[in-house]
């Protein structure tokens, strides 16, 4: 199906190009805005909200999959984060790359699931005004997390109208939504409400209920302008893990089936943040600070009866974090011997304070012993600068250094594994951007960059279960990577970017299947190249595709093998969206996941996975309308995601066996929107 899609893509391009009806005027925007002169590597750009309008989502988390490259996918229920995959790096729950909302970082650090948790339940999408970004570490602005990338996404100021949608589906699905804006004081007051139910098809109900609001006043111009966003979300489910191979074709499970009903999950977050732009002739500050209270609590198992032969291995993650923060930065512009200069200085704080933090053996829930139960203080200073020149109308440089240091304070019940850490780490970066020529530019980059490891680890010396000796992991990993690049907007109404890149780690995580987490590893070395390509053939058609594939080894040689298991390496993606074709408008959505090495010697590979959505919406009048989603439209039997290792049912050996786990992806389903506006 990919392959077709990309014939006729190829056979569209050409005509459209030279069609009579496309005007010389017609700018390429609309649902990217990755122009020429507006970034300074070639795999930076923006989402704009009409993407993220048109386009159906099965899950909120899928808004990063706007982000070419991206794969979002889920290993259980959908009240936990999902399952993020970018340039070779199964990204588990977020880690390696930094995801914010105004400038508040979502990537929980030290976190009872694991490092880097990115959890985007508490979103809601409509409210989404724009996603800004970046992939690499070139950037002095972006520090934890963000090796591979990072995405910004910010909140509308002022909607363009007040709406009320309800949305059903199957597997009773439910879905009610307020949005909408009105002026207050000197700005806009923004407010968005919803309510959600979805049982999903599992044997087990999934039950994920959820609650969430946004509160947000707004005042001024892009240049001058200040915010404050309360936001709220409280969710519960029935989880849906990932299963054995096995049990399913022998017959003894049913695909949608669990080994262990009784997994499941709650969870809250609570927010207040503010943000500021101020913009002068030769100045400009932007400062952004958060206050985050958020709890969570897992129940999984991920084994089964492989540690304990008569309870089960389910264990309860648990955590309750207070998190506050800031980041503020100033940008002078100036003239150094007629060139055109800017320097930007920044500072940044957070300090995340979880109390309990703790893992506990459970059956049915029910607590038999702990593991471990801990009390993490965890802060964290960076200053950076950078320095912009435009040295010639076609060269363009940008500079930058950045120094990060952390502090690590654990108490936990283990005496043997309590105390104080600190680490710093110094990252330059440097790009240069040639052009443009006929609308042509060319890119080179090049940065440092690092991600944070557990708190816990960092002062660990005894395992948790085992109580056997280890050495504690390193507080930041560094990262090191460099990109080549070239954009062009020479074919009217077509931007398209191509971009090599590499990046060298010195730790890799990866997923450890009998704790349900990430630990830490050899050293990686990953490249890879992408192509992404938006084109509006008319008012009314636009099309979009985006191609990637990358690699990746282990740097340190080992018996087992040296390939990194779920290491991403062909993505692929295509859209088309139909807008304003009288009251018509539709779309249509393919993504494709490629295999991936399952265990380091490559001998286990998940299979491939390629889902279409679809929506078509009519317009009635000016207040009423409806449209009709539907997610994997072919209805193919494919995975979400697969994982290789040992676990054991009833009747097993004692070691257990080793197998492919994987979770299937939802049957077709669909799902009814009618939308109001008043």
């Amino acid at each position: 199906m990919i392959g077709k899609s990309l014939v006729a893509l190829a056979a569209v391009l050409p005509l459209a190009a030279h069609a009579e009806d496309v005007s010389t005027t017609i700018e390429v925007r609309g649902h990217y805005d990755n122009g020429v002169g507006t970034s300074v590597a070639a795999s930076q750009g923006a989402v704009t909200a009409d993407l993220i309008a048109n386009r159906p989502a099965l899950r909120p988390g899928e808004l990063l999959e706007f982000v070419p490259g991206v794969i979002v996918t889920q290993h259980s229920g959908d009240g936990k984060a999902n399952q993020y995959f970018l340039r070779g790096f199964n990204l588990d729950h977020g880690t390696d790359f930094a995801t914010f909302v105004d400038g508040m970082p979502i990537n929980m650090r030290t976190h009872a699931h694991g490092q880097g948790y990115t959890d985007l339940n508490f979103l809601v999408p409509e409210l989404v005004d724009r996603i800004n970004y970046k992939k690499g570490p070139y950037y002095a602005d972006e520090g934890d997390f963000a090796s591979a990338g990072a995405a910004h996404m910010t909140l509308a100021n002022k909607l363009k109208e007040n709406t009320a949608s309800v949305s059903v589906g199957e597997n009773q699905y439910v879905r009610s939504v307020v949005t909408g804006s009105t002026p207050w004081g000197a700005g806009n007051l923004v407010y968005g409400a919803e309510l959600g139910h979805n049982n999903g098809p599992w044997v087990t109900p999934e039950a994920f209920h959820k609650s969430l609001g946004v509160l947000r006043y707004a005042q001024g111009a892009s240049d001058d302008q200040f915010s404050v966003t309360g936001m709220f979300y409280k969710g519960a489910w029935h989880a849906s893990n990932q299963i054995p191979l096995r049990a399913v074709e022998s017959g003894e499970l049913n695909p949608y089936g669990a080994i262990d009903a009784s997994d499941g999950g709650r969870t809250s977050r609570y927010s207040v943040s503010a943000t500021l732009r101020k913009r002068s002739s030769d100045a400009l500050l932007q400062a952004n600070a958060y206050l985050v209270q958020s709890e969570l609590t897992l129940f999984n198992d991920f084994t089964y009866f492989l540690d304990d032969p008569v309870n089960g291995d389910q264990s309860r993650q648990n955590e309750k974090r207070r998190m506050g923060g800031f980041d503020v930065a100033q940008t002078w512009f100036s003239h150094w011997g007629g060139l055109d200069v800017s320097n930007k200085v920044g500072v940044q704080g957070r300090y995340d304070y979880l109390s309990p933090l703790s893992l506990y053996a459970t059956r049915n829930q029910q607590p038999l012993r702990a593991i471990t139960e801990s009390t993490v203080k965890e802060g964290s200073v960076a200053a950076y600068l950078e320095n912009t020149v435009q040295w010639q109308d076609w060269l363009r440089t940008t500079a930058g250094l950045r120094y990060d240091r952390y502090r690590f304070d654990v108490n936990t019940n283990l005496a043997e594994n309590a105390g104080k850490v600190s680490a710093g780490t110094t990252s330059p970066k440097l790009s240069v951007v040639l052009g443009p020529w006929a609308k042509t530019e060319f890119f080179v980059n090049y940065g440092e960059g690092f991600h944070s490891n557990d708190a816990r680890g960092t002062t660990v010396h005894l395992t948790p279960k085992e109580r056997e000796p280890v050495d504690p992991v390193t507080p930041l990993v560094k990262t090191r990577g460099a990109e080549l690049g070239v954009r062009t907007e020479f074919l009217t109404g077509l931007q398209s970017s191509l971009a090599v890149w590499k990046l060298r780690s010195d730790s890799e995580l990866v997923f450890s299947g009998d704790a349900g987490d990430t630990s830490p590893s050899r050293g990686s070395y990953r490249s890879g190249v992408e192509w992404n390509n938006h084109y509006i053939a008319n008012a009314w058609l636009l099309l979009d595709l985006d191609l990637a594939y990358s690699r990746g080894h282990y740097t340190e040689h080992d018996e087992a093998g040296d390939y990194i298991p779920g290491a991403i390496g062909k993505v692929a993606s295509f859209g088309a969206t139909i807008t304003d074709l009288g009251p018509w408008s539709a779309a249509f959505q393919m993504r494709y996941f490629g295999p991936r090495p399952l265990i380091e010697d490559n001998s286990r590979r998940s299979a491939t996975t390629a889902i279409a959505y679809a929506r078509i919406g009519y317009k009635f009048n000016r207040r009423w309308s409806a449209q009709l989603d539907a997610f994997n439209l072919f209805d193919r039997k494919v995975s979400d995601v697969d994982y290789y290792y040992a676990s054991r049912l009833p009747g097993e050996p004692a070691e257990g066996v080793d197998d492919i786990h994987y979770h299937p992806a939802e049957r077709r389903t669909f799902r009814l929107t009618v939308k109001a506006v008043f």
